[in-house]
């Protein structure tokens, strides 16, 4: 233990640095793609504290990596850099509606927290391998629209960060990689381990009608709100069909729904995912609510355009890092301040993505107040949020590799991930992209339904 309150003490001094992190990026929200002040923010505290850092360039974000001097494994600490917009949050930017109701200012505090501790005396001693620390954009899957004119204007080729920096090489060479989400526990819990979360296919839905005056002559018409409508309605009556254990969710919003009320919708737009515990199962319900857009659309008469992009896969812990998680926050803040649940969480991450190619941990921590996502998130107990996850990614590093990396070599040897490399992986992914004219209508009166690739 003299060497985790070692390594506890030069986090402590750090604490400033830390929370003034957590500051500094909740004033200043950014969705994805998007965070550019985020970015020059945290650049310049990372080069300040003597990093040189590989920059993305053209979309936020970098990494930068600390070498041992030792050859061993690589290992990957991560932070998000985007926001959340939850125009009701009392402090949502008033132009934007940006809030981190997701807490990623808080990763970014910890990052720092982590990429300060290391360039502290003694911090490396007796480590092999080396480090990389990343700040990543765009997690939350949000504002499809933006992203696809993005993916169009060839900037990304994938709407999530993580899988964008997959896809750029920025994982290359790593062998596994951790960090901490904010989260909201009860008094006294700092941690909380489960194995894993939902992945999903990301949609945006064009229903296309004929315009017309919507008093005078709507049988001219065809109304693309009334075929939107109905295909929700479809969807939903296929709900009681989703199996429990694959953790199906389908949530659409409309996005566009017309222009002028005296003019029947010609075109309207729904965004939505479709989440699933297993690659497998999204494909499957996906090809079932694209049957049903379809089959709706032209039960109306109208158009559909379906534009399926890769989002994220479903996150899989690795149990021997959630083993060493469970341990480090224990040596941290007490034998009860971990909580270990066998709860599936129907969320998802890019971290999923990650977990797809190498052995990851994705934790809650706690110390915030409210709903995830919702008005009344705040960063509570900032010690518990922000400071403690610090400790714990900073010593699970350690741990890892010391004694020649003997624990990282056991975590990689146990490994099993989904693909053998970053190539079959990205091979996988791109099955999900799909953008179909759904409905044809045929010269002879019959109508082809064409939903699925």
């Amino acid at each position: 233990m003299e060497r985790t309150e070692q390594l506890k003490a030069i986090v402590d001094e750090c604490r400033d640095l830390i929370l003034k992190t957590e500051r500094a990026v909740w004033a200043c929200p950014e969705t994805g793609y998007k965070e550019w002040k985020t970015t020059a923010h945290m650049e310049k505290l990372f080069e300040e504290l003597g990093y040189s850092l590989v920059k993305a360039g053209d979309i936020p974000g970098f990494y930068t990596d600390l070498d041992t001097g030792k050859p061993g494994p690589r290992l990957a600490i991560l932070g998000e850099l985007d926001s959340l917009a939850v125009a009701s949050h009392p402090d949502a930017d008033p132009k934007t509606k940006a809030v981190h109701a997701c807490g990623h200012n808080v990763q970014c505090a910890i990052l720092a927290g982590v990429a300060a501790a290391l360039k502290k005396p003694g911090a490396l001693d007796g480590l092999c391998g080396s480090i990389r620390l990343m700040a990543v954009p765009a997690e939350e899957m949000i504002q499809i629209g933006f992203r696809e004119e993005l993916r169009k204007q060839g900037t990304i080729h994938y709407l999530g960060g993580k899988v964008e920096f997959i896809y750029r090489g920025y994982f290359d060479g790593v062998d596994m990689s951790m960090m901490i989400h904010a989260g909201v526990m009860d008094e006294g819990q700092y941690l909380k381990l489960n194995p894993g979360c939902n992945g999903l296919v990301a949609k945006s839905i064009t229903f296309k009608g004929v315009s017309a005056h919507a008093g005078g002559s709507p049988e001219k018409g065809v109304n693309a709100l009334y075929a939107a409508n109905t295909a929700l309605s479809a969807a939903n009556a296929l709900r009681e069909t989703f199996v429990d254990e694959e953790h199906i969710r389908f949530h659409p919003i409309i996005t566009e729904g017309g222009t002028v009320v005296n003019a029947i919708p010609e075109q309207v737009k729904v965004e939505s995912y479709v989440r699933g515990a297993t690659s497998e199962s999204i494909v499957e319900y996906n090809k079932k609510l694209n049957r049903a857009m379809a089959a709706s659309a032209a039960a109306i008469g109208a158009g559909l355009l379906i534009e399926d992009r890769p989002g994220y896969f479903p996150l899989n812990n690795d149990k021997n890092l959630l083993d060493l998680a469970a341990e480090v926050m224990r040596d941290i803040a007490g034998p009860d301040s971990v909580v270990v649940t066998d709860h599936w969480d129907t969320g998802s991450t890019d971290m999923g993505d990650v977990s797809c190619i190498m052995p990851v941990v994705h934790p809650y921590g706690a110390g915030a107040s409210g709903i995830l996502h919702g008005t009344d998130f705040q960063v509570t107990d900032p010690e518990r949020a922000c400071v403690a996850p610090a400790k714990c990614l900073f010593i699970m590093a350690d741990r890892l590799l010391s004694d020649d990396a003997a624990l990282a070599k056991k975590v990689l040897a146990e490994s099993k991930p989904l693909f053998s490399s970053k190539e079959e992986y990205l091979k996988a992914i791109d099955q999900l992209d799909m953008t179909k004219e759904a409905v044809v209508y045929n010269e002879d009166g019959t109508v082809l339904l064409d939903y699925q690739k």
